[in-house]
């Protein structure tokens, strides 16, 4: 068996996925093929078996391997045997899920937000939009400065259930972003709705705040449910 590669700094379990998918599409795990449980494949990453469990999940989602209780977990598609269509399909599905979720968390913390947020914490979101921008030519770097710029605005919110739910499904949605990109290209550009968000908070312009939000979110979700409700049956 070939030696993984090392991860790099950023976060660890879309890396995990991506290594485990090389495994997949290169044909060295091959379908049928049961796979290292998640004790093995934690000790040989140096990871943790909680990124191990999350990255198999995504697999799982995307149906290239299945777990099956008291057996283990086996490879169940390959590159000859799923269409690319197929692939994309899952992924679109996703990240749907994953911009659902985005949006209805982002847009009631961005209303409070700009209810509640203080003149000199708006300078710390400027900072982090400058950051965000400086890592546009990495994906796994510019998802993480992205959502720490969106996770900002949640804590200045000051609900600290929403904060506590978006701290939870983060993980989730850098996976599903990094994904995405790096099958289907950058994301739509949206600097300067980020920017009219920030204006909006120091503005204490709660309309505004949730206009930006949606203008943020609503045109990918459209894109991704028209791709998905016109995808062909079995």
């Amino acid at each position: 068996m070939t030696q993984w590669r090392d991860l790099q700094r950023g976060p660890v379990v879309p890396q995990i996925e991506a290594l485990l998918r090389e495994r997949i599409d290169s044909g060295e795990w091959a379908v049928g093929e049961k796979v290292p449980n998640e004790a093995a494949l934690a000790s040989q990453l140096g990871v943790g078996r909680s990124s191990i469990r999350e990255a198999i999940r995504l697999l799982s989602r995307d149906g290239l391997i299945e777990a099956r209780h008291g057996s283990g977990t086996y490879v169940l598609a390959g590159p000859g045997t799923r269409p690319a269509s197929l692939a994309q399909l899952m992924r679109h599905a996703r990240l749907l899920e994953v911009y659902e979720v985005r949006r209805s968390l982002e847009v009631e913390a961005a209303r409070l937000a700009a209810q509640r947020a203080h003149a000199d914490e708006i300078s710390g979101l400027r900072k982090q939009l400058r950051e965000r921008a400086a890592r546009a030519h990495d994906p796994a770097s510019f998802v993480a400065t992205d959502l720490d710029f969106h996770e900002a605005v949640v804590r200045l919110s000051g609900n600290s259930i929403l904060t506590e739910l978006f701290v939870v499904a983060r993980p989730l949605i850098e996976a599903a972003l990094v994904d995405r990109i790096s099958h289907d290209g950058p994301l739509p550009d949206v600097d300067r709705v980020h920017d009219e968000l920030v204006d909006a908070i120091e503005a204490r312009d709660e309309a505004g705040a949730v206009a930006a939000t949606l203008a943020n979110l609503d045109d990918t979700i459209r894109r991704l449910r028209t791709d998905t409700e016109s995808a062909p049956g079995p």
